[in-house]
């Protein structure tokens, strides 16, 4: 009886998650995201709050096991609403933390997103506590080799905490855990990684007020696949820092530290 039972429930449950997708994606916001320019300031804030409310609401619909396709849905969700940059440069980033406590609640384990948190969060939306928030949400489900590489979560919780909250200890603290975690892998990225965040966390360590670990910190976000405004946002902090970024013939970005730290 109870398999029969299961046997019911589970195609149920399928098409429950399938109908709360297709109710997610209204045709009201699917229409938005064609034209853009011409709808009023109003319109777009108020499809803001729907949409923040049906955030809220994902965040306590029971996932019935399917937490990881919630997870996945919202981040397609998110990469739709960072992208729309017509309407982003007129209402802001303000979601774009909405989004990932659905997806660090529902997927801690979602590596690939992490990236897209502390940029959209720290750089777009100017929250940095979130982001940093959410990042230590996510690590307490991590260990070093779970998922592959998620020594990466530790190197952007540095940076945020270096570059937007000047918060120094702490930052040292996260690259010491991204060098200890990289360790553990014989792989080349993987020393490399462990390497320089060694190296960084050295410098933060004897010099909080490092210039070199700052325009090191804002190397590797130059390094991730970044979109134009934050590569230019990335080279101006550098080079008033001091430095100088030159992009070699193989289309490198090379960083030239000034002659004193």
């Amino acid at each position: 009886m109870v398999v029969s039972r299961q046997a019911i429930l589970a195609p149920c449950v399928v098409c429950l998650c399938a109908l709360s997708v297709s109710w997610m994606q209204s045709p009201r916001l699917q229409a938005l995201l064609k034209n853009r320019q011409n709808i009023p300031l109003a319109t777009l804030e108020k499809e803001i709050q729907v949409e923040k409310l049906r955030l809220n609401l994902l965040k306590k619909t029971p996932a019935f096991g399917y937490d990881n396709l919630m997870a996945n849905w919202a981040y397609l969700n998110f990469l739709q609403y960072f992208g729309d940059d017509d309407v982003r440069a007129r209402t802001g980033y303000s979601l774009s933390p909405e989004y990932f406590e659905v997806i660090i609640e529902r997927d801690p384990r979602f590596l690939g997103t992490y990236i897209s948190l502390s940029t959209s969060i720290s750089l777009y939306a100017g929250m940095p506590e979130r982001s940093i928030a959410l990042m230590e949400k996510g690590l307490k489900s991590l260990k070093p080799q779970v998922p592959e590489k998620s020594y990466y979560v530790w190197r952007y919780k540095g940076i945020d905490e270096l570059l937007f909250l000047g918060n120094a200890k702490a930052s040292q603290q996260s690259f010491t855990s991204a060098a200890d975690w990289a360790s553990k892998y014989t792989d080349e990225e993987s020393k490399y990684v462990a390497l320089t965040s060694l190296r960084t966390a050295n410098f933060l360590r004897q010099n909080p007020n490092s210039t070199y670990a700052q325009i090191s910190t804002w190397g590797m976000i130059l390094s991730n696949p970044v979109d134009n405004a934050t590569r230019k946002r990335a080279i101006s902090a550098i080079e008033k820092l001091g430095g100088k970024v030159i992009t070699t013939a193989e289309g490198l970005n090379q960083i030239i530290f000034p002659p004193k730290d």
